[in-house]
C-alpha cells in the first residue's frame, strides 16, 4: 500500500450511466470551453479589414496542423490506455510513472515537429493552395503556433492525465481558465486593446502561446498537490524507463497512422475545395469549427469513456465495461442528432457572425445543412474510436482512418468533381454519406468484442 493509496476515486461501481457522466461530461465541458475558443479566435480574426484572406489563412494552417497534431496520437492513446489500466489496478506507483513518462514523450516529439514544420511551414502552405496574402498571413501565424507546439503537446497530457486517473474536474477546470485567458488576451493583441501591441492575425497565435505556457505551469503544480489521486515526485519510487516509453508508443503507432491518414486525405481535399474560391476556403473554415463544435462534445464524454474503460477492464468488470461502452454508444448518436437538427435550422444565422457576404454566408448554409444529416453517425464512429482507444487497441481506427479518409472521401469526392463536374455541394454529401458508411463498418467490429480481451 503507497502513500497515494488513500481515498481514491471509484467508478467502477455503482450507476453506470452515473459514471459515464461523471467521468464524461467534465471533460466535455471542458473540450467545449477550448472549441468555444477557437471559434472566438475565428470570430476576431473576421474582424480585421482583411477578414476573408484571415479566416482562409487561419483554415489553411489548420488543416497542417491536424497533421503535426496527429503525431500527438502516438502518444495520447498509449497513455491513457496504460495509465487507466494502472489505476485500474490500484497501481499507484506505475501510474505516476507513465505521467511522467507522457511529459517527457510530448515535449520531445512537440520540438521535433515543431523544427519540422517551422522549416518548410511555406512549402506546406503552398500545397494546400494558399497563396498571395493568404500564404503570407498562413506563415506568420503559423510560425509563432509551431514555436510553442511542445507546450501545447504537453498541455494535453495534463487534461488526459486528469481524466486517467479520475480526476476529471480538475481537467475541466485547467482547460476552461485556459481557454477563458486565450480568449482574453485574443483581442487585446490582436487589435491591441488598453496599451497591448496591435498584432493581427499573429496576436491570436501569441494569445494561445501564453495561455499554453501557463496551463503548463499549472498543471504541474496540480500534480505536486493533494487535490489530484496521483501525487508526482521529483524521483519516484518507480523510474521513468526507455522500454516502459517504447509500450507506449507501440500502443499509440497505430492511432498515428489513422490520424496521419485521416489528416492528410483533410490536407488533400483542401486544394479540391480551394479551387472553388477562396470564399468556399473562409466558409469551409468557419464550418469546420461549426462541426468540430458538435465533436468536441462528443470527444470530451469519449475521452471520459475511454478512462473508464480501463479502469473497469484493470479491475476485471469485464460485463461493466461492455455495457459502459453500449450506452456510451447510444449516448453519443443521441447527443449530435440534437446538435445536427439544432445546426439544420440555425447554421445560416452562425455564418452570419462572421461574413457580410451573402454569398458566403449561403454556400456555408447549404454546407451545414447537409452535414448536419451525417452528424448522428459521426457520434456513434466516435464513440468507437474511444471505446478500442481506452483499451490500447487502435489498429482498427487506423483501418477505418484510411477507409473513411480515403476510401470514402477522397476518392469520391475526387470522382464528383473531376469526373462528373459536380459543384462543392456534391463534396459536401460525400462527407455526410461517408460518415454513415464508416460507422457501420466500426460497429459492425466492435460487436465481435476483441476490445475486451486487450491487456496492456
Amino acid at each position: 500500500m503507497t502513500e497515494q493509496n488513500n481515498n481514491k476515486r471509484d467508478y467502477t461501481e455503482g450507476s453506470i450511466l452515473n459514471s459515464i457522466l461523471k467521468m464524461g461530461l467534465p471533460s466535455m465541458f471542458g473540450f467545449l470551453a477550448q472549441h468555444i475558443y477557437a471559434m472566438a479566435d475565428m470570430f476576431w480574426v473576421s474582424r480585421l479589414p482583411n477578414s476573408e484572406s484571415s479566416v482562409a489563412a487561419i483554415t489553411f494552417f489548420s488543416n497542417l496542423l491536424w497533421v503535426l497534431f496527429a503525431f500527438n496520437s502516438l502518444i495520447g492513446p498509449g497513455s491513457v490506455a496504460i495509465i487507466s489500466r494502472r489505476y485500474g489496478e490500484k497501481d499507484y506507483d506505475n501510474t505516476e510513472r507513465a505521467i511522467k513518462e507522457t511529459i517527457i514523450l510530448k515535449l520531445f516529439f512537440g520540438t521535433l515537429l515543431g523544427l519540422i514544420g517551422w522549416f518548410f511551414i511555406k512549402d506546406m502552405l503552398s500545397f494546400l493552395g494558399a497563396e498571395n496574402d493568404v500564404l503570407s498571413l498562413g506563415i506568420s501565424y503559423g510560425k509563432i503556433l509551431l514555436f510553442g507546439l511542445p507546450l501545447m503537446y504537453a498541455a494535453y497530457s495534463f487534461f488526459t492525465a486528469m481524466r486517467s486517473i479520475a480526476n476529471p474536474a480538475i481537467a475541466m477546470g485547467l482547460m476552461i481558465g485556459s481557454n477563458l485567458l486565450n480568449a482574453v488576451l485574443d483581442p487585446l493583441f490582436i487589435f491591441g486593446y488598453v496599451g497591448f501591441p496591435a498584432l493581427g492575425i499573429q496576436g491570436a497565435a501569441v494569445a494561445s502561446i501564453i495561455s499554453y505556457s501557463l496551463t503548463f505551469i499549472i498543471g504541474t503544480i496540480l500534480f505536486r498537490t493533494k487535490y489530484t489521486n496521483i501525487k508526482m515526485h521529483l524521483i519516484g519510487k518507480t523510474s521513468v524507463s526507455l522500454k516502459s516509453m517504447l509500450q507506449i508508443l507501440k500502443i499509440g503507432t497505430p492511432a498515428l497512422l489513422g490520424d496521419i491518414s485521416f489528416s492528410g486525405s483533410r490536407m488533400l481535399l483542401t486544394p479540391l475545395i480551394a479551387s472553388f474560391g477562396m470564399s468556399v476556403v473562409a466558409a469551409y473554415g468557419v464550418g469546420m469549427q461549426v462541426f468540430g463544435f458538435g465533436i468536441m462534445l462528443i470527444v470530451g464524454i469519449g475521452l471520459g469513456l475511454s478512462s473508464l474503460i480501463g479502469h473497469n477492464l484493470g479491475a476485471n468488470k469485464v460485463d461493466r465495461a461492455k455495457t459502459t461502452a453500449n450506452q456510451s454508444i447510444m449516448l453519443g448518436v443521441g447527443i449530435l442528432t440534437v446538435f445536427g437538427i439544432l445546426t439544420y435550422f440555425f447554421g445560416k444565422y452562425y455564418m452570419s457572425l462572421f461574413f457580410d457576404s451573402p454569398d458566403t454566408i449561403a454556400i456555408g448554409t447549404k454546407m451545414l445543412q447537409i452535414w448536419a444529416f451525417g452528424f448522428p453517425a459521426f457520434g456513434a464512429f466516435i464513440m468507437l474510436e474511444q471505446v478500442h482507444s481506452g483499451v490500447g487497441l487502435n489498429t482498427p481506427f487506423m483501418v477505418m482512418s484510411v477507409i473513411h479518409g480515403w476510401g470514402l472521401q477522397v476518392l469520391p469526392a475526387l470522382i464528383v468533381t473531376s469526373y462528373l463536374h459536380l459543384d462543392m455541394t456534391a463534396v459536401w454529401w460525400v462527407f455526410t454519406i461517408s460518415g454513415y458508411i464508416s460507422a457501420m463498418i466500426f460497429y459492425t467490429y466492435y460487436r465481435r468484442g476483441r476490445w475486451l480481451t486487450v491487456k496492456v
